[in-house]
């Protein structure tokens, strides 16, 4: 007997299914993404079952969150920015001290070349920051691109950066430094002070 396959549907279906508070919109959304969530949370809570957890917290943050937000355009990047929260916040709750400590790492990193404000007025401006990120990401050559993504999205170590792209370890930590002086670089002539 042939197993059905269900056919994924485009994201702006799933979203009209979301908006509509239709229960297929999980289904479609686990079928189209939940193997690259899950792989995403796993990279940064370490854990098979506690990847799951996020995973499925996920769907539930975006049954809560689809409507008011419509991310008909951009459905994985909405869904892997919730994953990404939950999975921090899930290493932080359960105190792992050594995965902590690798990411206060990646983040005293990104601290030396994004401004961080700590008052609500200036949270405003998250957006225009999003998008001078992107813009400079978009200048960069493919490999250092995959490299900076690879390393401050999905949180890969450098050793894991260095055996997905077959570059040495001291190539793949020269180019981190070099794109976070280069982003430092670009934020400043878009107005930001560090």
């Amino acid at each position: 007997m042939r197993r059905k396959e269900i056919k994924a549907l485009d994201d702006n279906r799933i979203v009209e299914l979301f908006l509509l508070r239709d229960e297929t919109a999980i289904k479609q959304t686990i079928e189209k993404y939940g193997s690259r969530l899950r792989f995403l949370a796993y990279g940064i809570v370490n854990d098979l079952q506690t990847a799951e957890e996020c995973e499925n917290d996920t769907y539930m943050e975006a049954w809560n969150t689809i409507p008011p937000h419509e991310p008909r355009d951009y459905l994985y990047a909405f869904l892997a920015r919730i994953t990404r929260h939950i999975s921090l916040n899930r290493c932080r709750d359960r105190r792992r001290l050594k995965r902590s400590a690798f990411i206060s790492e990646l983040s005293a990193e990104m601290e030396q070349c994004i401004p961080s404000p700590n008052d609500v007025e200036c949270r405003i401006d998250d957006m225009a920051l999003g998008e001078a990120i992107n813009s400079f990401l978009s200048k960069l050559g493919e490999e250092k691109r995959n490299i900076f993504v690879r390393r401050y999205w999905y949180l890969d170590s450098v050793a894991d950066i260095s055996k997905r792209y077959d570059l040495s370890e001291s190539k793949v930590k020269i180019t981190l430094f070099r794109c976070r002086n280069g982003l430092r670089e670009h934020l400043e002539k878009e107005g930001y002070t560090l």
